[in-house]
């Protein structure tokens, strides 16, 4: 079967998080056949190892989960579950990496390394990569290093496209809690305004960002805020969510320390309490510098295209970066709507392929 095929009986299945009992059940009928040990590490998770009797390891990755998006594309393969949609292109990441599964197996004995193949649930949600890393399977299977390919929105159709060091960011949620005295409005003076105090916090905390040297690339916004009960009474309560995105943990933790000091600053001069809360996150995704430069090296002229800036999205590849030398790829699929949105699509015929040959060109790399 074809890695178009693959992707498109993918597309039809789509599911969230790491309950994934259809793809998961797709993609073990396709490894098992070809003579690799096939286990299941974590929940929602599949790994292929092709054992070629050398004492090292390159592993590859791919991504089996959806998100609850309903898809809009119209295709003749779409998803057959509603209210769900590969809108973010894993079932192109897992039909690449199930392509080379049989190159793998075909040409076993001519490689270079053991071949470890990654299927992972979660990466929209908790962060299945890290899960997969804990359970120690890059250790268990002596793997030197590890590669992952992602499609790419806005990049020319077919071009591979990467760049030493940070590629994607640091990925923190950050949740703001005002807790104030709801009174009603007639007696103001006697309540603690949560609301004033949110929208306080909301441009402080923004001003903070804006003071960042330019040159440091960050984000912070925050896209949803809920605040009081009704018109007529003083806000008891603000909820402020929003997302960080650094690179570097000096400017991740400065963040968070400033976040929490205009917390405590607001506290002492409103009277309500200011809980700040973020969450572990995404480490950024850092290709490491000498393996990107000894990998295009010897692509020469295959060499990936030479990104200039890295990208304030995020992506849990970089869990693996923590653990092993690892680099992560960008496949153009060209002028396409964005990913995440119920539109997304793109010519599998014309890309899938061109990923599988980028891959194969790794796998054979001394």
């Amino acid at each position: 079967m074809s890695v178009v095929e693959y992707r498109r009986q993918l597309h039809r299945i789509p599911e969230l998080d790491n309950q994934l009992p259809e793809t998961t059940a797709y993609v073990r009928s396709v490894l098992e056949p070809l003579g690799c040990k096939v286990f299941t590490p974590i929940t929602g998770s599949v790994c292929a190892w092709f054992d070629a009797g050398r004492h090292e390891s390159v592993a590859f990755r791919a991504d089996l989960d959806a998100l609850p998006v309903p898809e809009q594309t119209g295709l003749p393969y779409a998803s057959a579950h509603p209210g769900v949609m590969h809108a973010c292109g894993h079932d192109g990441h897992t039909a690449m990496v199930l392509a080379l599964a049989e190159y793998v197996a075909a040409h076993l004995s001519e490689l270079p390394r053991n071949v470890l193949l990654i299927f992972q649930p979660s990466e929209e949600t908790t962060g299945g990569a890290g899960k997969l890393c804990q359970a120690g399977v890059l250790e268990r299977y002596r793997v030197r290093h590890i590669f992952g390919l992602h499609l790419w929105p806005g990049l020319e159709q077919g071009v591979i496209a990467s760049r030493p060091g940070p590629l994607m960011a640091r990925s923190n949620e950050v949740t703001v809690t005002v807790e104030g005295r709801s009174v009603h409005m007639s007696r103001a003076s006697e309540g603690r305004d949560a609301l004033t105090a949110g929208i306080a916090y909301l441009q402080r905390a923004y001003a903070m960002m804006d003071s960042l040297p330019p040159a440091e690339p960050r984000v912070l916004r925050f896209g949803k805020m809920v605040s009081g009960t009704v018109r007529n009474a003083i806000s008891g309560r603000t909820v402020l969510e929003g997302s960080l995105r650094t690179y570097r943990e000096e400017t991740f933790r400065f963040c968070r320390r400033q976040l929490q000091d205009i917390g405590k600053a607001l506290e002492a001069e409103t009277g309500c309490t200011v809980t700040v809360h973020l969450s572990e996150g995404y480490p950024a995704v850092w290709n490491h510098e000498e393996l990107y430069a000894d990998v295009s090296a010897k692509l020469g002229a295959d060499a990936p295209l030479l990104l200039e800036a890295p990208m304030l999205t995020a992506e849990d590849f970089s869990f693996y970066q923590q653990y092993t030398p690892g680099v992560f790829f960008l496949l153009g699929v060209g002028n396409t709507p964005q990913l995440h949105a119920p539109e997304f699509a793109f010519d599998d015929e014309a890309v899938l392929p061109q990923g599988v040959a980028f891959l194969q060109k790794l796998l054979m790399l001394d």
